[in-house]
């Protein structure tokens, strides 16, 4: 095999690889022994077919299968033997080949660059804490006592207004044909809860006990029952009972509701998890500090490859917010704040994402050198906790995704990053010079870009030295970061007590 660098640019390498003849034929002639000896044609003892006939039925698909080998073994081996490191899959070209004929290809590659650490021990970096007042533990007490409501009847009675809970019954019909799934019996209704469909609960406020009421409504066009959408509904309605909201008691009954002995079993369950909290974010916002420190003073080439791929995967995403932003931003409805950076031009927004993907990568190779040369390893029982973690995201299908994991290692191996990431990082932090200071909870929990954006305001003529991209993806690496760290636990479900019926609103 004859070798031949043909360029050398920056983390580019591109090599001239001949392979000659004779090599190839006799890896052709290799392979079709070994077939000889497995294969069975008739007329021949098995391991006695003629190389002839074996050539002639055989040697077009081995002759495929062989070059595919030779190039994938030569190519790693020109690699291996300069020490060299691929970014990502050397691209290659089959320039010339015939049978009888030398193989030539090229093959260009980009390799991860040199990275040298550096000394960790310089670093300077503050732990913010924050303690769990009183104040926190009640207005926690106060959120679930809220969402534990109870509905008593009105002692004397009165007009239904929002707030209220009515209990009816009800049979709706379409074209003058009553439908079952659009019938319900000893409903359970909160007024402005905005379960069913527009018109409904609107048209029960100002009822009253035993009060017939019929409403003509309009199911929306998006309904999900085709059969209905956007057709005309009329509803006759049953009043049986008014219920007004009771007053939550903050008492030992909210701590047994709550899964507690007591109240106060349930009031040291909330400042544990307050106090998770803060921890969580007192490390997201060290990890940050730590992400902007060796981003400012790290730097090195990085594989253009890597920042493409890592570019094409965030811009996906800016591409679906830019056209959601447009097709909302003048909806009087839609009350979600948009980033007022959506409406920069597009080559302005790619600009900053790029820079976005190439600190991303830059970090993300310092972090695994830095893992590499210290020897930082991940135990199967760290992986374990990270797949129970990810099974708990789908509360009811635990099993079947822990499952999928035993049944998919690939799926286990993206698993490996977020957690040598954090491995590395706290490894860093104990090399580093760490203070801490004690701050309010809401300076704890506050976004550090609004923070710095505070700072900036009188600095109007030095906007143009903000660094967004930076800023950007820190925010978007914590959030992600929250999300790993919290295990993303979804709020618990109540199962309906009762059938929905088809007047309820589409989610």
């Amino acid at each position: 095999m004859q070798v031949t660098e043909t360029s050398t640019e920056g983390l580019r390498r591109e090599f001239k690889v001949v392979v000659p003849a004779a090599d190839i034929d006799q890896r052709v002639t290799d392979r079709l022994t070994q077939l000889g000896g497995q294969v069975r044609l008739p007329g021949f003892r098995p391991g006695k077919v003629p190389m002839g006939i074996l050539r002639q039925r055989y040697g077009k698909s081995v002759m495929g299968e062989v070059l595919e080998g030779t190039v994938n073994e030569t190519s790693q081996t020109t690699m291996t033997d300069r020490g060299l490191r691929p970014a990502l899959q050397p691209k290659i070209e089959i320039t010339s080949f015939d049978e009888g004929k030398d193989l030539e290809f090229t093959m260009a590659v980009e390799i991860l660059p040199e990275v040298e650490p550096s000394d960790y021990s310089m670093l300077k970096l503050e732990r913010l804490k924050a303690e769990v007042d009183d104040s926190a533990v009640d207005e926690g007490l106060k959120k679930l006592a809220e969402q534990q409501k109870r509905f008593t009847p009105v002692k004397k009675a009165r007009a239904a207004k929002n707030g209220d809970q009515v209990l009816i019954d009800f049979e709706g019909s379409v074209d003058g044909v009553k439908k079952p799934e659009m019938a319900g019996s000893d409903f359970e209704l909160e007024l402005g809860s905005n379960r069913l469909i527009p018109g409904f609960e609107e048209g029960l406020v100002g009822v009253k006990p035993g009060e017939s009421k019929t409403l003509n409504l309009t199911f929306p066009e998006a309904y999900p029952a085709k059969d209905v959408a956007g057709k005309d509904a009329v509803f006759e309605i049953q009043v049986k009972e008014v219920r007004e909201a009771a007053e939550s008691a903050l008492d030992d009954e909210l701590g047994k509701v709550m899964g507690f002995e007591n109240l106060d079993g349930l009031k040291d369950a909330l400042r544990r998890q307050a106090e998770g909290q803060f921890e969580q974010h007192s490390r997201q916002r060290l990890k940050r500090q730590l992400l902007d420190q060796l981003a400012e003073t790290e730097s090195f080439d990085v594989p253009a490859g890597m920042v493409d791929m890592e570019f094409d995967a965030i811009w996906k995403q800016i591409e679906a917010a830019r056209q959601h932003h447009l097709e909302t931003k003048d909806d009087p409805d839609h009350h979600h704040e948009h980033d007022p950076d959506l409406d920069k031009p597009e080559e302005e927004l790619r600009a900053d994402y790029r820079k976005i993907a190439e600190r991303r990568v830059r970090l993300g190779l310092l972090l695994s050198e830095v893992g590499r040369r210290n020897d930082v390893q991940i135990t199967q029982e760290e992986l374990n906790r990270a797949m129970i973690a990810e099974a708990r995201r789908y509360p009811g299908q635990e099993r079947q995704v822990l499952e999928f994991f035993q049944k998919n290692p690939q799926a286990v191996d993206s698993l490996r990053a977020p957690i040598l990431e954090d491995k590395v990082v706290d490894f860093i932090v104990d090399q580093a010079k760490v203070s801490e200071r004690t701050v309010s909870p809401e300076e704890l929990m506050r976004d550090p870009d609004e923070e710095e954006a505070s700072e900036e305001k009188p600095k109007a003529k030095k906007a143009a030295a903000k660094k967004p991209a930076a800023k950007k993806e820190a925010a978007a690496s914590e959030k992600k970061d929250a999300e790993k760290d919290a295990g993303e636990k979804p709020a618990k479900k109540t199962a309906a007590k009762a059938k929905k019926p088809a007047a309820k609103k589409a989610d």
